[in-house]
Formats: structure tokens, C-alpha cells, sequence
């Protein structure tokens, strides 16, 4: 321990001292204005690395699903085979260009009106439809 005050102010004055002289030594190897650019970029770098993996890991793949589930969807025809959202196994019965639900057929004379929207999964096509000029 101190034995006086005037003592403990000098230990702390050094220590002020040598903390700013090494503060200054480091800062000095840089202009200011690259210090301080050098400073945020390296607060923001794991930011936007983050940004960056969580892009390529989970939105890309995420726009390419949709943009291919909508392209499936576009192409419905009458006797597709699907599973809606529910889990319901059918066949198209109807569809109408421009309009936003299908009827399937779940069983025999069993139909259903569904939204494009929840048909989950095509099990399989029809074959192409030859079109009479």
C-alpha cells in the first residue's frame, strides 16, 4: 500500500502517463483518418460477413425454390396428380386460365375447390397436349 497521497498520485500519474504514451505510439503508425477507417471497418466486417452467409446460404436457394414452385404452378393442366398443403391426394379436374383456385378430384365424384397456392407438390404430369391448328 501507499504510504501517503502524494505518492499514490505520482503512481497514478504514471500510469496515465505510459497508458497514452502507448496509445499514441499505435495511432501514430496511422494518419487519423485511416486509423478511424481501419477502426469501423473492422467493427463492421463480421457484420457483413454474416450478412453475407446468410444470403448466399438461405435467400438464394429460398428465390430459387419459389421462383421454380411458381413456374410448376404456371403449368398445371387437367390430370396432374398433386398433394395439396392438407396432405390431400388428387387429380386436377378443372382449371381456368387467370383464376386462382383448381378443382380436384379426390375421389370418384368427390371434387374440391383449392387455391394454386396450396398445392404443395406435383407427383406427376400429364402427357403434352397437342394443340389442333
Amino acid at each position: 500500500m501507499f504510504i501517503n497521497v502524494a505518492q499514490a498520485q505520482e503512481a497514478t500519474a504514471t500510469a496515465v502517463e505510459t497508458a497514452t504514451t502507448t496509445a499514441t505510439t499505435t495511432a501514430a503508425s496511422l494518419p487519423a483518418d485511416q486509423a478511424g477507417l481501419a477502426s469501423m471497418v473492422m467493427t463492421f466486417a463480421p457484420l457483413v460477413l454474416v450478412i453475407l452467409i446468410f444470403y448466399i446460404f438461405v435467400i438464394r436457394p429460398q428465390n430459387r425454390r419459389m421462383v421454380e414452385y411458381q413456374k410448376q404452378i404456371s403449368t398445371l393442366r387437367r390430370g396432374d396428380r398433386v398433394v395439396t398443403t392438407g396432405g390431400i391426394i388428387g387429380t386436377i379436374h378443372r382449371i381456368e386460365a387467370g383464376e386462382v383456385d383448381v378443382h380436384v378430384e379426390v375421389a370418384p365424384n368427390v371434387v374440391l375447390t383449392v387455391q394454386k397456392s396450396a398445392i404443395a407438390e406435383i407427383l406427376a404430369k400429364t402427357g403434352t397436349v397437342d394443340k389442333k391448328k
